[in-house]
């Protein structure tokens, strides 16, 4: 890569929420973006097909390549290939009700992929003698059962999945790497993060899409869990800022991002459903199906040390981020009606 070259990262999840936010700030910055996806019967690029049809050369500076967390020889021969100078490895079996349905899978994939990982990159550092950033996403589900409120870079883990479990292993492999081949290896502890790009089934978006299409008469109810589950609720597209700013730093370390604020589920329902003027209690049923076997009741996040040393700070607030999404769902709702009033069928989203 010579001087004029752009510089080069490779992104692991980048068809998901987060991956496709980072994407963008990256290409925005003049990044030569390389994203890993896995072989599928169908294609699920849906979050960044939009940058393909830029009028710029953001769709030339970004490039695909199968590859797989669970396939250490794919990871190698694609750090061999691309090079890159930061990795962001995003990928993940995220859902955390449904890690408690796929735990072997879910620990294979977070856990022990992140492991691989590492070992492509020192591999590659190793062979080429160039020095590569690592970005882990580390989750604030690593708390569970919390030990102190709010919850910092000290604060003990106490994960109650197993995704929560599986983020732990990897977060303390990433820290291990660090302090064993003197790695720029950093994680991200992340808050609840949301936007009109969240899948269907995490509780945010669930809501916001059953909101516009309730509003629409589209759909009669609502049915969630815990409704008294508190979370430090923040905006995607804020938080993979903090991503990029970790990997500029001199020196890797870990990092909170959050927003220091927490409200319950059923707040969140009162915010969405204000929006369209209508009432949560009429629309809402509690479904014990939805409740997970280890609940985890609260989680609030303290961002001192991102604000300071990174000089971050969330640009979007619970109450903005809600209106965002109900917006944005309200607009799709308003296209599925549109096609259902015409004869043509529909998927609903589903009910995890």
């Amino acid at each position: 890569m010579t001087d004029q070259s752009p510089p080069r990262a490779l992104i692991t999840g980048i068809t998901g929420q987060d991956g496709s936010y980072l994407a963008e700030l990256l290409l925005d910055k003049g990044y030569e973006v390389h994203g890993i996806i896995r072989r599928s019967a169908s294609f699920n690029t849906g979050r960044i097909d939009h940058i393909y049809q830029d009028p710029h050369d953001r769709g030339i500076r970004l490039k695909l390549h199968y590859g797989d967390l669970s396939d250490s020889a794919s990871l190698m021969r694609l750090l061999q290939d691309i090079d890159p100078r930061e990795v962001y490895n995003l990928g993940a079996q995220s859902h955390v009700r449904v890690s408690f349905d796929q735990p072997e899978y879910t620990a294979d994939v977070v856990g022990t992929g992140t492991l691989r990982l590492l070992e492509a990159i020192r591999n590659q550092q190793d062979r080429s003698g160039s020095k590569i950033r690592f970005y882990q996403a580390s989750s604030s589900e690593m708390f569970g059962k919390v030990q102190e409120v709010p919850q910092r870079e000290t604060t003990p883990f106490h994960p109650r999945s197993p995704y929560g479990c599986a983020k732990v292993c990897a977060h303390w492999m990433t820290v291990n790497y660090r302090e064993s081949y003197d790695m720029h290896a950093s994680c991200g502890i992340l808050f609840n993060h949301e936007s009109p790009r969240r899948g269907e089934t995490f509780v945010t978006r669930k809501i916001t899409r059953a909101v516009g299409r309730i509003k629409l008469g589209l759909q009669k109810k609502l049915f969630l869990g815990n409704l008294d589950a508190k979370r430090d609720w923040g905006f995607a597209g804020d938080y993979v800022e903090a991503m990029w700013l970790m990997l500029q730093q001199p020196d890797p370390d870990d990092y909170v991002i959050a927003t220091g604020e927490m409200i319950s589920v059923r707040k969140f329902c009162e915010l969405c459903f204000a929006e369209v003027g209508l009432d949560p209690e009429d629309f809402i049923e509690v479904d014990p199906r939805y409740f997970r076997p280890a609940e985890v009741a609260e989680l609030l996040g303290d961002p001192s040390k991102a604000k300071e040393k990174l000089n971050w700070t969330p640009k979007t607030n619970v109450e903005e981020l809600a209106k965002m999404m109900v917006e944005t769902d309200l607009e799709l709702a308003k296209r599925e009606k549109t096609l259902t009033d015409a004869g043509h069928s529909v998927s609903a989203p589903m009910n995890d």
